[in-house]
């Protein structure tokens, strides 16, 4: 198959470096000579440039003082004239473009005959090129510019062919200009043409391959490449020498489709410093080695960089669109979160003081309740022990042998029955026991019976009024019975095994007052102090709050007050029984956990005496926010964990009594409150966030030319395109 020999010396012309031709031409403008020829109107200045066809001289315009290059063909033994005379025809109808070097004059009669085209004075895009890549900015306003170019000649029938860095020259502005359009074919001729290695496409290192538009497409990717990364694609010292060792021409060209088809994807390109995910894929596309993957033509391409820069331009605005609500909601986060911990607070701070007050309300209920109970006990046990009948059988037999003792016994017996009966009748707790200590501390009398009856208890501190019990081997010897009611600390029982309080009152000589013959007692066991109130209290509950009773007593013990639980709704016959004294010690008020309840109670009962006095109390030591109760060194599970509490003396006692509930239980409204509110600023801030993030998808969506199929589709429809239309550009520049 006979080859034209211009496409043979095309190939072999181009596949050198460019920067080798480049450094002729400046060995050439070095030089001074005489021009072939004078050009009527132009001053012939010095020589710019030479190739196999002639020679390009510097001159100057005449009329107009403008540079000019004229090219001179003096090389005609070899040459294809029809060749030539299709590069100014073509550039003859791309005079328009001024993105294509303008041709001014043509000279075909002279001789020899020369054509008059621009001056660009900052030489080929290969001479800026051999010194490395350029900007990023650059390269795209550079193939921007040359993919204009190729969209002119592609409308005006015509298909550069030849698309590289030596073909583009640069004016005084750095403004690209397409030239050499020596390879050129119209649209519909079928005469092959072939390009530079690795700028030309795969498909077109074929002699029998037809002129296609996406050889173009091709050559503008492998000069953006080049431009980013400073060498064209799969362009290597290996493959230049494999190239090098091919024989013929058609084994160089069959080497070259195999070495771009089989050979690694490009991907420098993505390594570049400003090469977005949008440019990338541009490069990537117009690289494509099948030809129908690739952009069907310069417009397609020119599309995308055009709605790439427009979307580059509306980043900011975009950016900013998302931002700002982005800002405005983090803004807003902080002053929402504030507003919502105020209302919590100030809900949780109203819901405390309510349940405390009403905690206040109740214990002072409560401690009524028990000093009347205290009272009438007193009051009770005072009446008897003052009866002349009494003082005179305890005179007369309280000290004789237990056989003797009968009328004591019998009169003492017979109280305690109808004290009981009393009562039962009231449904009250019956005392755990009454017994009768004579003056010496002996015990004459008890009810239940006792085997521990005429043992002596003078050590007791319910016998002798103290804060203590001597030991049996350390009582004094001035050791008294009380002179007064007593309310005696929580003790245990040496009968019972279980812990009492005692009410202890002196029995006075029937003849002389202010002589003790004896003391009378009546006990309670701490678990039944409270049960009255606690069903009470089980019976009348409204509100549905689980409020536990206790009482505490503040006695003083060597001179530093116990704050022993002397009551408690926990505490019950089976609980007190199975622990020790010194575990009994622990349910105390102390440490540091307590001590502003300490303090609380403390002023309370300073309060209190200044309420006995006149004055009006001042503060609210009545209540606390933070108790630690007690029985939780037993109970964890029931106890433990923070509780309100409201405080209340019993009478005139040392006692207080308490009322207290669950800080989580009482304040659990406010945590739902909470949680409600944190769950709808959440779903609020989701929501927000999904709407703005939603709208700048959308934005970027509609703006972005790879947009969805349907939001294309709409975008049509909306702007009045009919299916024809529609079917046009998807097959056109933005088909996939």
């Amino acid at each position: 198959m006979s080859v034209d020999t211009s496409k043979s010396t095309a190939l072999e012309s181009t596949q050198d470096q460019d920067a080798d031709a480049i450094h002729r031409a400046q060995e050439l403008s070095g030089l001074v000579g005489d021009a072939p020829s004078a050009v009527p109107g132009y001053r012939i200045l010095k020589p710019i440039g030479e190739g196999k066809y002639g020679s390009v001289w510097l001159a100057r315009e005449q009329n107009t003082g403008k540079h000019v290059a004229i090219k001179f063909y003096t090389h005609r033994r070899g040459v294809d004239w029809s060749l030539l005379g299709r590069e100014v025809e073509k550039l003859a109808v791309l005079y328009t473009s001024r993105n294509i070097v303008g041709l001014l004059a043509v000279g075909w009669d002279h001789d020899p005959p020369y054509y008059v085209m621009e001056y660009l004075e900052n030489g080929s895009l290969a001479a800026q090129l051999a010194a490395g890549p350029i900007a990023t900015a650059d390269a795209v306003r550079i193939g921007t510019r040359i993919c204009q170019a190729l969209v002119h000649a592609h409308g005006s029938g015509i298909l550069h062919c030849d698309l590289k860095p030596a073909n583009i020259l640069l004016d005084h502005d750095f403004e690209p200009r397409l030239c050499d359009f020596g390879q050129s074919r119209l649209a519909d001729e079928h005469s092959h043409s072939l390009g530079t290695l690795f700028y030309m496409a795969p498909e077109q290192a074929d002699l029998k391959a037809v002129p296609d538009a996406r050889w173009d497409v091709y050559a503008l990717g492998a000069l953006f490449y080049n431009m980013l990364t400073g060498v064209p694609p799969h362009r290597t010292n290996e493959n230049e020498q494999r190239l090098s060792d091919a024989g013929t021409l058609e084994d160089r060209l069959t080497v070259y489709r195999y070495l771009v088809q089989s050979g690694p994807k490009p991907a420098l390109h993505r390594r570049v410093s400003g090469v977005d995910q949008q440019l990338a894929e541009i490069i990537d596309r117009c690289l494509a080695i099948d030809p129908s993957k690739r952009f069907p033509n310069a417009q397609a391409v020119l599309d995308r960089l055009v709605a790439r820069e427009r979307f580059r331009a509306r980043r900011p605005l975009i950016l900013l669109g998302l931002v700002l609500p982005l800002l405005l909601l983090l803004f807003l986060v902080p002053l929402a979160m504030e507003a919502m911990n105020d209302a919590v607070n100030t809900t949780q701070e109203n819901l405390t003081r309510r349940a405390l007050e009403s905690d206040v309300l109740s214990v002072n209920l409560l401690a009524d309740s028990i000093n009347r109970e205290l009272e009438d006990r007193r009051h009770e046990l005072e009446s008897l022990a003052a009866s002349k009948e009494l003082r005179q059988i305890v005179a007369d037999y309280a000290t004789k042998p237990l056989a003797d003792r009968n009328p004591l016994l019998q009169l003492l017996g017979r109280l305690k029955r109808e004290n009981d009966v009393r009562l039962t009748e009231l449904g009250r707790v019956k005392d755990a026991s009454w017994f009768l200590l004579d003056a010496s501390g002996i015990q004459r009398w008890r009810e239940p019976p006792s085997e521990k009856l005429d043992q002596n208890f003078a050590g007791r501190h319910f016998f002798h009024g103290g804060d203590f019990d001597y030991p049996e081997n350390e009582i004094p010897i001035d050791n008294h019975p009380l002179q007064n009611l007593l309310i005696s600390k929580p003790f245990k029982s040496s009968n019972s095994e279980l812990f009492v309080v005692a009410l202890s009152v002196p029995v006075l000589d029937p003849q002389i007052d202010e002589k003790v013959i004896g003391v009378l007692c009546r006990t309670l066991t701490l678990g039944n102090l409270l049960k009255d109130y606690q069903r009470s209290w089980q019976r009348n509950e409204v509100d549905g709050v689980n409020r536990k009773l206790a009482i505490v007593d503040g006695s003083d013990q060597d001179g530093k007050k116990t704050w022993q639980l002397v009551a408690h709704s926990w505490m019950d016959d089976s609980k007190l029984g199975n622990i020790s004294e010194n575990d009994f010690k622990k349910l105390r008020l102390e440490g540091t956990v307590d001590e502003d309840v300490i303090h609380d109670l403390e002023q309370l009962m300073k309060q209190s005496r200044k309420s006995d006095e006149g004055t009006s109390p001042e503060g609210e030591f009545d209540r606390t926010r933070q108790y630690i109760d007690p029985v939780r060194e037993f109970d964890p599970d029931a106890y433990g964990g923070k509780w309100l509490a409201a405080f209340s003396r019993v009478g005139s006692t040392k006692w207080f009594a308490i009322v207290q509930e669950r800080k989580d239980a009482a304040l659990r409204p406010v945590e739902e409150l909470r949680a409600r509110m944190r769950t709808s600023a959440i779903v609020g801030i989701i929501v927000v966030f999904g709407l703005v993030v939603g709208s700048w998808w959308l934005i970027i969506a509609l703006l972005n030319e790879r947009a969805p199929r349907w939001i294309r589709f709409w975008r049509h429809r909306s702007s009045g395109i009919g299916t024809t239309t529609l079917s046009l550009t998807a097959k056109g520049s933005d088909s996939d």
